[in-house]
């Protein structure tokens, strides 16, 4: 009884998804709906509850505060920082590898117990003692390969704090996405932030980001012309030839 329920299922799932790629291919891509994003690590979100830190003595001024009434700094769960992405990189390299091997083998059993005559008219007449065993391989390989890349990328996301570490890390990730006519160009950015790395405009550096995931592309017509088809990604990915 619980195959038929997981067929269909799967079944309903495969509709839906493809009621979605119709829609997308007469509509447009759509944006996706704003909400809280998902955490970066898996364990539950910790809030840290701020430390209460007194005034200076004959001072109303807190030891480590950016400003004169409250550090503007993102430090607690679902707090707000900016992130700046610049990135400007170069690479370029090439490969070449080559191999050969050839290998004989030869073998022969004159005698067989004495029965080598024996043997003659009982297998057929293309049998010769003399010859036993014998083989020959031959193997080669070339390749090559080169990359040539360059990238430029200059963009600013707001983030969200969504987890605290226990040592005072800071979890952050964020998201935007822009609509232009039928395609939609989307920027993600996650990774662990040392509180002492955020400037006093809260904003930092996607350099200062640890475990940074960043990802920007786009879905829509263009992008969909401009991928290969399944299929032959799949006969490039497992074709054994």
């Amino acid at each position: 009884m619980r195959f038929p329920v997981l067929v269909t299922a799967a079944a309903l799932s495969a509709a839906l998804s493809g009621c979605a790629s119709v829609n997308e291919a007469v509509n447009g891509p759509a944006l996706q709906p704003m909400g809280y994003p998902a955490q970066l690590v898996p364990q539950q979100q910790v809030y840290a509850a701020p430390a209460s830190t007194s005034a200076s003595a004959n001072s109303l001024w807190r030891t480590g505060a950016k400003a004169f009434f409250k550090d503007q700094r993102a430090r607690h769960v679902g707090d707000i920082l900016t992130v700046t992405i610049d990135i400007d990189d170069k690479a370029q390299t090439q490969n070449t590898t080559s191999r050969k091997r050839d290998g004989s083998y030869e073998s022969s059993i004159p005698k067989v117990f004495g029965l080598e005559s024996s043997l003659g008219k009982i297998l057929p007449s293309e049998y010769n003692a003399s010859a036993g065993l014998s083989n020959n391989t031959a193997a080669e390989f070339s390749g090559s390969g080169s990359v040539n890349r360059s990238e430029k990328i200059s963009l600013t996301v707001a983030a969200i704090v969504t987890g605290v570490l226990p040592n005072g890390n800071l979890i952050i990730q964020g998201s935007q996405e822009v609509r232009t006519n039928r395609e939609v160009r989307e920027l993600i950015v996650s990774g662990i932030v040392n509180p002492q790395d955020i400037s006093s405009a809260n904003i930092i550096k996607h350099t200062q980001l640890a475990e940074a995931r960043i990802s920007y592309g786009g879905r829509g017509d263009v992008s969909r012309m401009q991928a290969a088809p399944v299929s032959q990604n799949l006969m490039e990915k497992f074709s054994p030839f």
